[in-house]
């Protein structure tokens, strides 16, 4: 996932069959007659170039595993590794699609594929996937993909957000631990971020140099969404009560029960880990990959633990996946989903989930015992998978400059108190649907 941040996005086909048993296949059996000698030797051997957003050491070995393993069982088909950047991964995309050199297969996440959709710079999946993979990824998963009815981007890792916390501050201040059956509501995690709270420990740290993702995803557990899509497809903000409960949390811990950290506002998450093993706070709202920052960096004997997240009318939260997408300028697309549904076979799916730390979306990945393993708070992650839903801007075009322009600076400006909601408001709603009318005439 994309760090500080990016972790942190379905396809489809034409061909079922050869693409049901794509993973067992020779390459020969894929390839039928294709006219067009873009990327094919003179042999007759496809070269397909499959562009990696893959960061951390674990998650590049795995990558990079795999696509050896491919090419060793499919000699005419082969994968050219490419590495890519989360940080440059937009810009890349938009310059390499309009100079006609896009990779084949391309590496993002959910929230970064509604300009290449709508442009028709990504290969339209519906017809293409595979059934089991079309089954084996929950229709809500699908969605994050998926834009005006189709399917653009195969979601396959994604990330909750979660609450790290140092367990002997929890267990000394007598709060109720919550778990995934039994969550702190809202007002229950205000209250024990307050008992929390002692002498030069804060009960929470916000790390919210990037306040939009997390206060939309986190919206959706008390039934926020901003954006709503009108009957003529149009879509309008509001920012209605249930809209606000958790923006208001944050600024009231901030501002008004003091006790959540002013100065970690301006971090990103891994900026306010020294401060964690120091004892400063006693959780922090964390992407669930932070944990293997924190199991390499913590302290000798600093014990840490995984919560859910706090609860609303549902425990539900917004994600944005990190998906695999075939270019439309691709010429061999059944090749390319091939290689996908390779990658995305439940074996390779648990792998490609260890190596970032994340959770698949894959249900019978989900099964892995090795994704429900208490070490490291696995266990808590994957319980918490069934109410991971499509982030609200999922789909929403003009949504980066709403974000950047208007929502950062508004809720930036709000959570350190030097606006209120009032104002917060009219610049989200009033300046915001400005912004999107340009992108809907």
């Amino acid at each position: 996932m994309r760090h500080d941040r990016a972790p942190g996005r379905p396809p489809r086909f034409t061909r079922r069959g050869l693409l049901t048993t794509a993973a067992a296949l020779p390459a020969a059996a894929l390839l039928p007659g294709c006219s067009d000698g873009r990327r094919r030797t003179a042999g007759g051997r496809i070269t397909l170039r499959f562009q990696s957003l893959a960061w951390q050491q674990d998650s590049l070995k795995a990558n990079k595993q795999l696509v050896a393993e491919w090419n060793r069982q499919h000699p005419d088909v082969r994968v050219q590794y490419v590495q890519g950047s989360w940080t440059t991964v937009h810009d890349q995309l938009l310059t390499s699609f309009e100079g006609g050199e896009a990779p084949d297969i391309i590496h993002d996440a959910s929230d970064d594929l509604a300009d290449f959709a709508y442009g028709g710079d990504l290969a339209d999946l519906t017809a293409l996937l595979p059934p089991r993979l079309k089954r084996d990824i929950p229709q809500r998963s699908w969605e994050t993909g998926t834009f005006a009815g189709r399917i653009h981007g195969v979601p396959f890792l994604q990330e909750p957000r979660v609450l790290i916390a140092n367990r002997a501050k929890l267990d000394r201040s007598g709060v109720r631990i919550p778990t995934p059956e039994h969550p702190w509501t809202w007002q229950e995690f205000e209250e024990a971020a307050q008992r929390l709270t002692r002498g030069t420990t804060y009960g929470v740290a916000w790390p919210l140099k990037e306040p939009v993702s997390a206060t939309l995803n986190l919206a959706l557990s008390t039934g926020g969404r901003i954006f709503h899509r009108r009957r003529d497809g149009k879509v309008e903000v509001r920012f209605d009560a249930v809209d606000q409960q958790v923006p208001r949390t944050i600024h009231d811990q901030v501002n008004v029960d003091r006790s959540a950290s002013r100065t970690t506002l301006g971090m990103g998450g891994s900026d306010t880990l020294p401060g964690f093993f120091a004892g400063r706070y006693a959780m922090v709202p964390l992407g669930f990959s932070y944990r293997q920052q924190i199991a390499q960096q913590a302290p000798k004997g600093f014990d840490w633990t995984v919560l859910p997240a706090p609860k609303g009318t549902a425990l539900d939260q917004g994600v944005s996946p990190q998906t695999l997408s075939i270019a439309e300028d691709c010429p061999h697309k059944e090749e390319a989903m091939a290689f996908i549904d390779f990658l995305l076979s439940p074996p390779n799916m648990v792998r490609l989930a260890l190596g970032d730390w994340l959770l698949p979306t894959g249900q019978e990945a989900l099964k892995d015992p090795a994704l429900r393993a208490a070490e490291y708070d696995w266990a808590t992650g994957t319980a918490l998978a069934g109410s991971l839903h499509s982030a609200p801007a999922q789909s929403v075009r003009g949504y980066p400059e709403w974000k950047d322009k208007i929502a950062t600076p508004g809720l930036q400006e709000y959570y350190s108190g030097a606006i209120g909601l009032d104002t917060l408001r009219k610049r989200l709603v009033e300046d915001g649907n400005l912004v999107l009318a340009r992108y809907q005439r």
